[in-house]
């Protein structure tokens, strides 16, 4: 199978005085026999701004030339197209963007500055045919990732690339040789030259890699090659102090990192995150206790400034958080129901993602994907409270703040009112404006209720 190429693309190719190659992805996965790439990654020995008047010219939409890297930004419709012009690259100790860009007219050496050979094969749009010249078909058919050069030399280069191995193997299932491997370890500390936000960015991609080609448990996988090369005790220490460390048999069948890392494989794609950092307080809780015990509290201030230090987003960050806050309530399933009925209101807003990770971390203790017991009781008490006419929210209730003026101090409006929601918690018939109204006033007072 050969990439998709729009018209205007072989227009330009045809109309073109030097060769015009598609590389990377859309050729590699056209190869695979895996879905048309989203974008399309172009080359040629030709530059930047010759290129772009050409584009131009063939109907192309233009939005960026940057002369100094040889790159061409372009559009056709929906479709996002990158040129690059033939060059090589040099590094400064692992940073991503090269230090200095050397242009060239050899497709080999075009090849040479890649990562990994799979990446390095070119489709001439014109002649209608691949180039090869390292390889990469071969590695293609055989469904393995090797590097384009000595390993060493190409992981010590840029030090994305570590993260781009773990995440490509998974995404595409292709096996990274042992060199590609010991490679990636002995330069695993050069991940500590990348910004926090392109980290955090391969780390996400990483965390839905099953996504991109619908390969079951592919997350898993690009977790544990970042685990096997050493780069997670680099991104994220606190959670690679879990390795080696036991948990109970009778619950456990794996250490804290591997749970963790099995939590998350089993774990929907929308709480991956707070399921790969729930247990994060573990390591920790045990060296100041010898105990776990505490360790969703000390986890919650763990997470939150590994989510600051990695850049996250802050909604992100305070849901990740909370969820794992939450996440051992009821775990030994003794909980009352009027305090599960409580819990539930005060949580309505995360129910639904803490059920996704409750089950996950059940799932991840021995592999076991039958429902979460805590779940299953949790349900039947919500489901009588729907019945009842439970309100979950303030907007459910039967009264609101402007109801209260005369009986309730202004300042303790919002405060009195997320009480009167607790209160309503216990027994839907509760929810009326007279029952209402009537417990403000107690609440007023400063009297008590049960």
């Amino acid at each position: 199978m050969l990439p998709n190429i729009p018209e205007k693309l072989k227009n330009l190719a045809d109309k073109a005085d030097f060769p015009l190659y598609v590389v990377g992805g859309a050729v590699r996965d056209a190869l695979a026999g895996l879905p048309a790439s989203e974008d399309l990654d172009i080359c040629a020995p030709v530059s930047a701004e010759k290129f772009s008047s050409l584009s131009a010219a063939c109907g192309l939409e233009v939005n960026g030339v940057y002369k100094n890297t040889g790159t061409v930004n372009l559009r056709d419709k929906d479709l996002k197209i990158e040129f690059t012009s033939f060059r090589s690259d040099t590094y400064r100790r692992g940073e991503h963007t090269p230090s200095a860009i050397k242009f060239t007219g050899d497709i080999e050496t075009d090849a040479k500055r890649r990562d990994f050979k799979c990446n390095a094969i070119y489709y001439d749009i014109k002649a209608e045919q691949i180039v090869d010249p390292l390889g990469g078909t071969k590695d293609v058919a055989a469904r393995e990732i090797s590097t384009t050069r000595d390993a060493d030399e190409v992981f010590s280069e840029d030090g994305l690339r570590l993260m781009r191995l773990a995440r490509q193997a998974a995404q595409l299932g292709f096996t990274p040789t042992l060199e590609c491997i010991f490679g990636a370890k002995f330069n695993a500390a050069r991940i500590g030259s990348i910004t926090a936000e392109r980290i955090f960015a391969e780390l996400l991609l990483i965390l839905h890699a099953d996504k991109k080609y619908g390969r079951k448990y592919a997350h898993y996988e690009g977790l544990k090659l970042l685990d096997g090369t050493d780069v997670l005790f680099y991104i994220l220490p606190e959670l690679a102090a879990g390795k080696g460390l036991a948990q109970r048999s009778d619950f456990h069948a794996h250490d804290v990192l591997e749970h963790s890392l099995r939590t998350c494989k089993y774990a929907d794609d929308s709480i991956r995150l707070a399921a790969l950092l729930h247990d994060v307080g573990k390591p920790a809780a045990f060296e100041q206790t010898g105990k776990f015990h505490g360790h969703d509290l000390l986890g919650e201030e763990i997470a939150r400034a590994i989510l600051v230090r990695l850049k996250a987003p802050k909604k992100t960050c305070e849901q990740v958080c909370r969820l794992i806050r939450l996440h051992m309530y009821d775990l030994d399933g003794k909980a009352r129901e009027s305090k599960i009925r409580t819990f539930l209101v005060r949580n309505a807003d995360v129910y639904a993602p803490l059920l996704l990770l409750k089950q996950a971390d059940f799932s991840g203790c021995k592999d076991v994907l039958t429902p979460c017991p805590t779940i299953e009781k949790w349900e039947i008490i919500r489901k009588k409270m729907v019945e009842e006419g439970v309100p979950f929210s303030l907007k459910e209730l039967a009264v609101r703040g402007d109801m209260l003026r005369g009986t309730v101090p202004v300042p303790r409006t919002g405060e009195i009112l997320n009480d009167l929601l607790l209160f309503c918690s216990q027994d839907g018939r509760r929810n009326s404006k007279e029952i209402l109204l009537k417990e403000a006033a107690r609440l007023a007072q400063g009297d008590n209720h049960g």
